[in-house]
């Protein structure tokens, strides 16, 4: 590593779990007060009550729809998600934080691909009981398993021109 490359590593600041948590939490929010009206529009309101939960086929209708809503929130989600991402380098929430997502070498924009894979890996870092999401408070550069898929990293400020 370079002279150049040392003193700009020095520069950068991690941020760190709880901060990135709050974020998720105003992202979540914000976001789900877009997709609930869009998916309820789309699909309907499924309740619980209007199922005969004994009835195997109407047991089968029920986990159907509430895969299908499943699904569209998370594609819908995701294409909020990546498209701060790709055009902010932020969702709101971080931007709120003051921080954003930078490609873990040059510290520069994350790249559309990277974007993606991110988003895509935070269902690994949730799957294990959030462990991937958790990782974040004891890594030394502050990365989820997300990040770390996706060569990415949260850092405060804005990313770095190339």
């Amino acid at each position: 590593m370079n002279q150049a490359t040392s003193e700009a590593n020095e520069e950068v600041h991690y941020v760190g779990f709880w901060a990135r948590f709050l974020a998720f939490i105003i992202d979540s929010t914000a976001a789900t007060l877009l997709i609930v009206p869009l998916v309820l529009y789309l699909i309907g309101e499924t309740r619980l009550e209007d199922y005969d939960l004994q009835d195997t086929e109407q047991l089968m209708e029920l986990l159907n729809r509430m895969a299908i809503q499943i699904s569209l929130d998370a594609l819908f989600l995701g294409t909020i998600f990546v498209l701060f991402w790709i055009f902010k380098s932020a969702t709101p929430g971080k931007m709120l934080v003051r921080c954003s997502i930078v490609d873990a070498k040059t510290y520069g924009k994350a790249n559309t691909m990277q974007n993606i894979v991110r988003y895509l890996g935070y269902f690994v870092s949730l799957i294990p009981f959030g462990l991937g999401f958790l990782w974040i408070a004891f890594d030394s550069r502050k990365q989820g398993w997300h990040d770390k898929m996706a060569g990415t990293l949260v850092i405060k400020g804005l990313p770095r021109n190339i």
